[in-house]
């Protein structure tokens, strides 16, 4: 199978990855943790999204109670278990080895299409550890993405923060799981991050081509809530200038610079065009300047 096809996804449970919005995945367990000493079904019952096994004596649970299989970083190189792993019938989650390159890490993806059903995801990160490589590294996860056609997950479990950089560099999801977060880091907090990332980040820089009502309101949605944080960061920007400015609030609109805003703009909605963005920059402009006087009267 080559390494080069067109983009598909994979459905992950619920979860479409590869195709539409982002995704988060806040549910992926490592029967290695339990270093093969504990009860597979117990410890994946109720909770496995995406699972690891220590050996191929987990692999029966697995097929049973996850949605995938997870390839481990540490243990790509164990064939037998890997052939085992992909031949479940799951979907294949492929974990690059941090020393892998792309050919490698693609290679290994293929083998576990051919040995499974062709459904195959690649994820970067997840290795805990700067020593171990664990930092997520996105330019060779985005170069995964441009040269296989498969979907990409980021394991940002490790480093939270890089949840919008790693959307912004193509993931098609994000994995967040709670116990491969900083000891302070409350894991809601951590998939609120992860959630407003594949929110906001994707809605700017994902395409999408809804087929359905829901499904377009769904998208609706996520360009609304874009839409809302760069109108509120716009609105904070625009109270620094009203505090710079020799004359500030309405007296000191630049009515000449406000036009050439407009025809900026229009060149990158050239189907609203100025005249139909003329009135909507005006109305984000005047609530930024009511903003800025109740804030200076208080």
């Amino acid at each position: 199978m080559s390494s080069t096809m067109e983009r598909h996804a994979v459905a992950v449970g619920d979860l479409l990855v590869g195709d539409g919005p982002a995704v988060v995945i806040g549910s992926r367990v490592s029967l290695r943790a339990h270093g093969g000493r504990a009860d597979p079904y117990e410890v994946l019952r109720g909770r496995a999204t995406l699972a690891e096994p220590y050996s191929a004596a987990d692999l029966p649970a697995i097929a049973e109670l996850a949605d995938a299989v997870v390839v481990g970083a540490s243990w790509t190189r164990d064939i037998p278990l890997v052939r085992a792993a992909a031949g479940l019938g799951l979907p294949v989650v492929v974990e690059r080895r941090a020393s892998a390159s792309v050919e490698e890490w693609l290679g290994l993806a293929d083998y576990c299409a051919v040995e499974g059903d062709g459904r195959v995801i690649l994820c970067e990160g997840g290795r805990p550890g700067r020593a171990q490589g664990g930092w997520p590294d996105l330019g060779l996860m985005r170069a995964a993405w441009a040269a296989s056609g498969r979907p990409v997950l980021a394991d940002v479990s490790h480093d939270i923060g890089l949840s919008a950089a790693a959307v912004a560099a193509g993931a098609d999801g994000l994995i967040v799981e709670s116990a491969g977060l900083e000891q302070e880091t409350d894991p809601l907090t951590a998939l609120r991050v992860a959630e407003e990332a594949v929110t906001v980040v994707g809605a700017l820089l994902r395409p999408e081509t809804p087929a359905t009502l829901p499904e377009c309101r769904a998208a609706i949605d996520r360009v609304d809530a874009a839409l809302a944080t760069l109108l509120e960061h716009r609105a904070e920007l625009a109270g620094i200038v009203q505090r710079i400015k020799p004359v500030g609030g309405f007296a000191g609109r630049d009515m000449a610079r406000e036009r050439a805003l407009v025809a900026r703009m229009a060149l990158r909605a050239p189907a609203l065009g100025e005249a139909r963005l003329a009135p909507i920059m005006n109305a984000v402009i005047e609530a930024g300047l009511h903003l800025a006087e109740e804030r200076a009267a208080q």
